[in-house]
């Protein structure tokens, strides 16, 4: 089981979603679609399952094209493995093609861009809210079947992006090396030298965005000025403690990278390869995130890709990411529904008493202000 220290002095909370605020705005696609039932479905503007006539009719669809792109799913990630293998079991007539699984949110948008109108563009993205905001253009709205399940706080209106799963920002520690930190302060510590990596760039990848998040509120900040979170990392490198490694699963397990600020559901897989591992979530006020599912507006296989994104909504893939340790979007309406996998939610960790997320406007300022700043400031 994963050693989470439960520091907090509240429940883990059934959903995380009623802390955020995105205030998403809607925006127009002026996208016409055929009547639904009709034989020249136009998958690729397709909004919702009606488009397809039914959902037999979009299953039809999907294993038609008998292809699937998806891009940045480790398999080690919230249970993305398990959620792969299962839709390949359920779908056998529609290949999977796993490309680049360790690249960043920017990346993906990247290479829909260089692969566009090639067979290999990405369907689908799995993105941070930062970077699903600045670029909407490169989607195609979809509403799933279980969308009114899905809190407003976690969707565009026309189902541009839309969330999925999240926790909260956390510190991952080999515990044979260290003792558990109790505030950032700790990690300045001559201890640390050379020991503290974030989970990528924080200008192109959402968990480190949300380390540079939490960091800032830990700081005494606000998610209006991210300026306290860069500050804090800054005098992390100056310190010498700052390691400037792309955390995977290996360099944990190694003990390349033995203190990691990650989502609390990616550090918690690490204590299958570090029996030493432990993880903590810090008192005080917490930073609390999600990812988002997104369909490409240019996508080569437009209805495998939104059969995909009915399965990611699903009762039984919502249960999956549970399983992984992150929290789905729809795990309150599930809980009320008696679906929600009861034994699962109790084992969340304990959450702080407060907890921020991002607005719209917040994320955007927050990565401009990074843009401008970050590389300076760890260089």
């Amino acid at each position: 089981m994963t050693n989470f220290h439960r520091r907090a002095r509240i429940g883990a909370g059934i959903a995380l979603f009623t802390t955020a605020a995105l205030g998403l705005t809607a925006c127009a696609t002026g996208a016409e679609t055929p009547a639904a039932g009709s034989d020249d479905i136009d998958a690729a503007a397709a909004t919702s399952v009606e488009d397809f006539g039914s959902f037999a009719d979009l299953e039809e669809a999907a294993k038609a094209e008998g292809q699937l792109n998806v891009i940045a799913l480790p398999r080690d990630w919230a249970n993305y493995g398990e959620i792969l293998d299962l839709f390949a079991e359920k779908y056998p007539e529609i290949t999977i093609n796993e490309a680049s699984p360790d690249v960043s949110s920017a990346e993906e948008i990247q290479a829909a861009k260089t692969n566009e109108g090639l067979d290999t563009a990405p369907d689908v993205f799995d993105l941070g809210l930062t970077v699903a905001l600045q670029n909407t253009d490169v989607f195609a709205p979809y509403q799933v079947q279980t969308w009114d399940e899905i809190p407003d706080a976690l969707k565009e209106p026309t189902g541009l992006f839309v969330g999925d799963y999240g926790g909260y920002m956390s510190i991952g520690y080999d515990s044979s090396k260290f003792d558990a930190p109790e505030s950032l302060d700790d990690l300045k510590d001559a201890a640390y030298k050379g020991a503290v990596a974030i989970n990528g760039d924080p200008t192109q990848a959402g968990a480190a965005f949300a380390a540079v998040g939490l960091a800032t509120v830990q700081s005494d900040g606000t998610l209006d000025d991210f300026q306290p979170g860069i500050d804090f990392f800054a005098d992390l490198q100056k310190a010498g403690n700052l390691l400037k490694v792309d955390v995977t699963t290996a360099t944990v397990a190694s003990g390349e990278t033995p203190v990691v600020f990650d989502w609390d559901y990616l550090n918690a897989s690490h204590t299958a390869d570090n029996e030493n591992w432990e993880v903590v979530v810090l008192d005080g006020t917490g930073y609390a995130g999600y990812y988002n599912q997104a369909i490409n507006k240019d996508a080569p296989n437009p209805a495998a890709a939104r059969l995909w994104q009915e399965f990611l909504y699903s009762d039984e893939v919502q249960n999956l990411w549970l399983k992984g340790g992150a929290r789905p979007a729809r795990m309150e309406a599930m809980t009320e529904a008696g679906t929600i996998d009861a034994d699962l939610a109790a084992a969340l960790p304990e959450v702080p008493n407060e907890t921020v997320v991002p607005t719209e406007e917040q994320s955007t300022n927050a990565g401009t202000l990074l843009g401008e700043k970050w590389a300076a400031a760890v260089q």
